[in-house]
């Protein structure tokens, strides 16, 4: 028999396995909702993190948009976007400004109707052209807003998308007027510098001829010396000659005109009239070599490249400074007769002169100064060394001597232009002028020339 108190333990013993049964089912469904709680906020999470990543790059693209919007609207070159039949794309404000239409009224357009005729066989091309080269400085005519046409220099490229296929094209046109203005003004340019180059030459020039000018004279006064000399003894002769032949045609006697004979000397002057005319003649033709080199080495004007015999030039150039010089130096000079150049008579004679002049210079306050100017063949070259017995020329100065405006002198001694003139005058002949240091000491120049 079962009690109350039985019945009401045995209730509450069920109670209780009820309760411990169904605990289990509660703690799992409490998980299970956190879990998808924090799922949902992690997702929340990413979605944040990617808008704000989506946002970053949207206002990275907008930045990156105006960058290229703003350098399209900075640029003075025309740019015209195009698709692969040539339908506008995209345009910048050099075109919108010259031809005077917005960019909107130009898209989807054919880029053919902003030329003129005159260009349409050459733009007709360019589809065609891209596809195999790039089209380069072509001339086109585009049309303004009044409808006159600006000619264009004109570049043509391929434009491709991000998988390699063609699908379009860019152009690019520079006025070519901007250009045309600027070859002219570097023209110009080019031309006084130019002149300002042939002015300092001749400068120089005249500069060198000015301390030549004492030399100059004293190899002018001994041919016009004897020339005078020479006719005052031919007018005398000349004299005796006319008072023989006076008396020969007054009928003098034998024995009258004999005497006249001895007593004017006349077979004396029979036998010396010819040397007197050669030695004339010789003194005339120097005094005509020397205003040559003269007009050679003061003139402006180009000879032409010629062969020449060395030896004369060399002596020439010398004689003329060495006579000048206020300390006259030793000068030795190993010539070959026969050695014959390829060059400019005039500009050697210019060069050689400088060359001279410097070391003279340098050896101003030596009590006896020397120099040694050499000259063989070497192959198919000729080759001229002009040796002093200076202090030589410091290592640091080695590269910068025939710089222009270089010079070791005092000032008002020196301009710092003749080596540099007598550089570029080698050079305007094919051959070359170096400097360098003899190992026993001295400064030493070899001027190089072609051989004849």
């Amino acid at each position: 028999m079962v009690t109350d108190q039985g019945v009401k333990g045995a209730g509450s013993l069920m109670s209780r396995l009820g309760s411990d049964e169904q605990m289990p089912l509660a703690s799992s469904s409490e998980e299970a909702w956190i879990e998808v709680i924090q799922k949902m906020d992690q997702v929340y999470a990413d979605l944040v993190r990617y808008q704000v990543e989506l946002e970053e790059k949207n206002s990275a693209l907008e930045e990156a948009q105006r960058f290229i919007e703003s350098v399209q609207a900075a640029m003075t070159d025309v740019l015209i976007v195009c698709d692969i039949r040539g339908r506008i794309q995209q345009a910048n404000t050099a075109l919108e400004r010259i031809t005077g239409r917005r960019e909107e009224e130009l898209l989807n357009r054919s880029f053919k109707e902003l030329f003129g005729e005159s260009s349409q066989s050459l733009v007709d091309g360019f589809a065609d052209k891209i596809r195999s080269e790039t089209v380069y400085d072509c001339e086109v005519n585009l049309i303004r807003a009044d409808g006159t046409p600006t000619p264009l220099a004109m570049n043509c490229s391929s434009r491709y998308d991000p998988n390699g296929r063609l699908v379009g094209m860019v152009l690019i046109g520079r006025p070519v007027g901007e250009l045309r203005r600027a070859y002219e003004e570097l023209n110009a340019t080019h031309k006084e510098l130019k002149q300002a180059q042939e002015q300092l030459v001749h400068s120089e020039k005249m500069a060198s001829l000015g301390r030549l000018v004492a030399g100059v004279a004293h190899e002018l006064n001994n041919p016009i010396s004897f020339v005078f000399g020479n006719m005052h003894a031919l007018k005398r002769y000349g004299e005796r000659i006319t008072r023989y032949l006076e008396a020969i045609h007054q009928g003098t006697d034998d024995e009258t005109r004999e005497a006249l004979r001895k007593q004017l000397k006349i077979d004396h002057i029979l036998a010396d009239i010819g040397s007197l005319i050669d030695g004339t003649l010789e003194g005339a033709e120097r005094v005509s070599d020397i205003v040559l080199d003269l007009r050679r080495f003061s003139g402006n004007q180009q000879e032409d490249i010629q062969p020449f015999m060395l030896a004369p030039v060399v002596t020439t150039a010398v004689d003329w400074v060495v006579k000048a010089a206020r300390r006259k130096p030793d000068v030795t000079l190993e010539l070959p007769e026969g050695l014959e150049a390829v060059g400019i008579k005039g500009l050697v004679h210019q060069i050689l002169v400088n060359l001279v002049q410097n070391a003279i210079d340098v050896m101003d306050d030596q009590d006896e100064p020397r120099l040694v100017i050499r000259g063989w063949r070497d192959w198919d070259q000729v080759r001229i060394e002009v040796r002093d017995f200076g202090p030589g020329i410091p290592k640091q100065d080695l590269m910068r001597v025939f710089d222009p405006f270089f010079t070791t002198k005092d000032v008002g001694k020196g301009t710092g232009l003749g080596l540099y003139i007598s550089y570029g005058l080698a050079n305007d002949q094919g051959g070359s002028l170096l400097a360098s240091n003899h190992p026993d000491g001295g400064a030493m120049f070899t001027l190089t020339l072609r051989a004849a």
